[in-house]
């Protein structure tokens, strides 16, 4: 996968789902659960559906496809978008670290880019491990947000990564430490320490790479998001940042449409697919 994820609007992939989702994961992902006709297969974190519709495509009949999301205005949308495409799907509105279902009720799960959302990264794998029948599959797809890569050919565009990290870090009041932005590389861990036994790692990269002059409508983007971020209320700390980081902004524009043909923005992160089986 080699999409358009643009660090610059967002240091980390945690709303980013939709636009690296292809075919390709839609297979892995069929791949690693082995769906079988009469399955219940549960998604934690379903968003607006895009994953149900996508395994819907593949037509395995009788498997019974659940999904929650914490956000409920995403499960109503999610619901609409499955049944304009006449798919049976049942959701729910839940956290993931209280998920309400019964013990051993699912024959796999699955949560992509879901639980670098969550605080405590290890009740919400606990859930997993509890909803799922022994002997089930459980893949969890994360990145490793702390080792997400960029660079620019311009001492702005430099100076413009790391402020980003900084000025978002500050909108969120916890800037990102080791244990939850690297989430990815440490799901096998957590797999084995609550009687998933780790089967797979599959790495799936996810990269953006501008060569020459970004059009005017990048900038506007990046410059947008921040304006909308301080508009909508900060601290006093994400507030200083913020007008750096657009002065930054402006500055790398100028510096990039002066480099011209030499001009060169590259990012780069990886997603980390970790496939368990749910032990006797």
């Amino acid at each position: 996968m080699a999409v358009a994820i643009d660090a610059l609007t967002s240091p980390t992939l945690k709303h980013l789902r939709e636009a690296w989702w292809d075919d390709v994961f839609t297979e892995f992902l069929a791949e690693t659960l082995k769906p079988r006709s009469g399955n219940r297969i549960l998604d934690v974190g379903c968003g607006e559906g895009l994953a149900e519709v996508a395994i819907g495509r593949l037509q395995i009949s009788q498997v019974r496809l659940v999904g929650v999301d914490l956000v409920l205005s995403k499960v109503l949308v999610a619901k609409q978008e499955t049944s304009s495409h006449n798919q049976r799907v049942s959701f729910a509105a839940a956290d993931a670290c209280r998920l309400p279902f019964g013990d051993g009720v699912f024959d796999s799960i699955y949560s992509v880019a879901v639980l670098q959302h969550v605080s405590d990264v290890e009740s919400a794998v606990d859930e997993f491990a509890r909803v799922t029948a022994p002997r089930g599959r459980v893949v969890a797809v994360e990145p490793d947000n702390s080792a997400r890569y960029g660079f620019s050919s311009t001492p702005a565009g430099r100076r413009a990564f790391e402020l980003s990290r900084s000025f978002f870090g500050a909108l969120s009041g916890s800037p990102s430490d080791g244990r939850t932005s690297a989430v990815g590389p440490n799901l096998p861990r957590l797999f084995a320490e609550r009687g998933i036994e780790p089967l797979d790692v599959r790495l799936f990269p996810v990269s953006r790479t501008l060569l020459g002059p970004p059009d005017a409508s990048v900038w506007a983007s990046r410059r947008g998001v921040v304006e909308n971020a301080l508009s909508a209320g900060a601290s006093d700390a994400a507030r200083w940042l913020g007008r750096d980081y657009l002065d930054t902004l402006t500055a790398y524009e100028t510096e990039a449409k002066k480099a011209g043909s030499s001009f060169v923005e590259i990012q780069h992160t990886m997603l980390f697919a970790t496939v368990g089986q749910k032990l006797d």
